[in-house]
């Protein structure tokens, strides 16, 4: 334990000791998170959104209505009411409309509902027969309109790990392999485990108290909603730092330049922000893109975290997400250690 925590309090020293580095990585997030709250205060664009639940009128058929053939609108499908009236309450879609009941839903509170509605409304009269069964009857739901930056703080926070954790474990154990550090800790009685377990916690000891300061401190002007449990948010958290330190482990482990280490973290990280909802959501994108998202771990770390602070969701409902995230883990841990060279 004694050469573990020298390496620890080490590792700590020389990051903390490190102040430009260590405010870059306090202060990019936080003013990431400002301004995007800052450029959206409400809602994150101007797309309207519309689920439809049941089978959709076919063109020039009597059920068809001239409102579904609007330009500028994206319709979304869904098997059945829950999930799409969830997320109009929330403001994650605009409108829903159920074909089977012949009724449309709308938020009251939602600007969008309202002028969709008066779309709705007007390519219904218009051509809605009565053989159809006239004009869909409207009905509402309730629910606390979420702020962009309320749904984006979690992928911010995933960015920002994920930078964190590749970034302090890969690069750090590749630059001191260049320089000849590890080499000479491998003449001393420093095993392979004790030197790596030490990387990991100083890294999730770094990260985790980064992730705290940057959240609390954009919490405190910007009081994000947070429906759910502080300690199953924090369980989340800890769950993808560790899969992502073990992530960093992997691409470290024989790398010997730091040229190389960059271009493989550009590799791994940018298909993540771009593929994984980080700003904007997989809600109707192509199918490929979406499964394509399944690949990454921060996928599922933004998904359990958005559940938990939008949502209110319990364990049980991002279980898969936090299983994923432990067998990601487990993976690159065991691929690491196999890879792993002192030289």
């Amino acid at each position: 334990m004694k050469k573990f925590w020298a390496v620890f309090v080490a590792r700590n020293l020389e990051f903390f000791r490190d102040r430009s580095t260590l405010i870059f990585n306090l202060a990019f997030p936080i003013i990431l998170i400002l301004g995007f709250a800052y450029a959206f205060p409400g809602g994150g664009g101007t797309t309207f959104k519309i689920g439809l639940v049941g089978d959709r009128p076919a063109a020039g058929s009597v059920e068809d209505v001239a409102f579904l053939h609007y330009k500028h609108l994206q319709f979304l499908p869904y098997a059945g009411l829950a999930t799409p009236l969830d997320r109009l309450a929330h403001d994650q879609i605009d409108m829903v409309i159920d074909f089977s009941k012949r009724e449309y839903y709308v938020n009251e509170a939602s600007s969008n509902g309202y002028v969709l509605e008066k779309m709705f409304a007007a390519g219904d009269s218009s051509a809605a027969a009565p053989a159809s069964g006239g004009i869909f009857s409207r009905n509402t739901v309730s629910g606390t309109p979420i702020r962009y930056v309320d749904w984006l703080v979690p992928g911010v926070l995933g960015i920002n790990i994920l930078f964190g954790s590749l970034s302090g474990v890969g690069f750090v154990i590749v630059r001191y392999r260049r320089n000849g550090v590890l080499k000479r800790f491998k003449a001393t009685p420093l095993s392979a485990f004790q030197f790596v377990s030490a990387q990991v916690l100083s890294r999730f000891f770094i990260v985790a108290f980064l992730s705290t300061v940057i959240f609390a401190g954009t919490d405190s002007v910007l009081h994000f909603r947070m429906a759910g449990s502080w300690a199953l948010l924090a369980l989340v958290n800890a769950l993808a730092i560790l899969c992502m330190i073990s992530l960093g482990l992997v691409f470290s482990s024989r790398i010997k330049s730091e040229e190389a280490a960059g271009g493989i973290m550009n590799l791994i990280t940018w298909p993540m922000m771009i593929l994984s909802g980080v700003f904007f959501s997989l809600e109707g994108t192509p199918q490929a893109m979406q499964i394509a998202s399944r690949a990454f771990p921060i996928t599922y770390y933004i998904e359990a975290s958005r559940a938990v602070m939008l949502d209110g969701a319990g364990l049980a409902r991002i279980a898969g997400d936090l299983g994923v995230l432990a067998a990601m883990t487990l993976v690159f841990l065991a691929a690491a250690a196999a890879l792993f060279k002192w030289e």
